[in-house]
């Protein structure tokens, strides 16, 4: 399945559609990615060089790492810092979350600020042979930091209302669970 189940406490099943979009989108990037650079490589062997190769393999995996990174943000795979708070629970757990997430967010809100800004400046540049404005590539850094801060805000909001504990059953749980329910009365 191309949307994460992982900590879907955390998640609003609102934005799965948005998740798959961003998963689709960086796997096209890495694809375009991958072909151009194929494409270049072919090219110059056959002593043809493609004058704009090295544009699009640029496009696409800038493009592919900033929309990578905010889906990382979403599946909270991106932090690793948290991996020790992973284990704590109660009031430890709840202000090392909140300590991380608040740096995510103010990370995501440096990166669209000043993302934005260049993005801007990038209209006074442009990629040679095209004579595409850079504004193009600096338009993923804002872009993602609006998505990270959307995602770090769906995570906060989740995480206060159902607790950021790790809830996640392996197999063996997930089956003495639906048993154990199949068995209660009225449930």
């Amino acid at each position: 399945m191309i949307v994460s189940e992982t900590q879907r406490h955390l998640k609003w099943r609102a934005f799965d559609p948005l998740e798959h979009v961003l998963m689709a989108a960086c796997g096209l990037c890495l694809l375009g990615f991958t072909l151009s650079e194929f494409a270049d490589v072919l090219a110059r062997l056959l002593h043809h060089p493609l004058a704009s190769a090295q544009e699009f393999s640029t496009g696409f995996f800038i493009w592919g790492v900033f929309l990578g990174g905010a889906v990382a943000v979403r599946r909270d795979t991106n932090f690793r810092i948290g991996a020790i708070s992973d284990t704590w629970n109660g009031l430890p757990r709840l202000i090392a979350e909140l300590v991380k997430r608040t740096v995510m967010l103010a990370v995501s809100v440096v990166l669209t600020v000043f993302g934005y800004l260049n993005f801007l400046h990038g209209f006074g540049s442009y990629m040679t042979p095209s004579e595409t404005p850079i504004a193009v590539l600096y338009a993923a850094i804002p872009v993602s930091g609006l998505l990270i801060g959307l995602f770090v805000i769906e995570g906060l909001i989740c995480g206060l209302r159902n607790g950021f504990d790790t809830v996640e059953l392996n197999d063996v749980e997930r089956a003495i669970a639906a048993s154990v329910a199949v068995d209660q009365p009225g449930a």
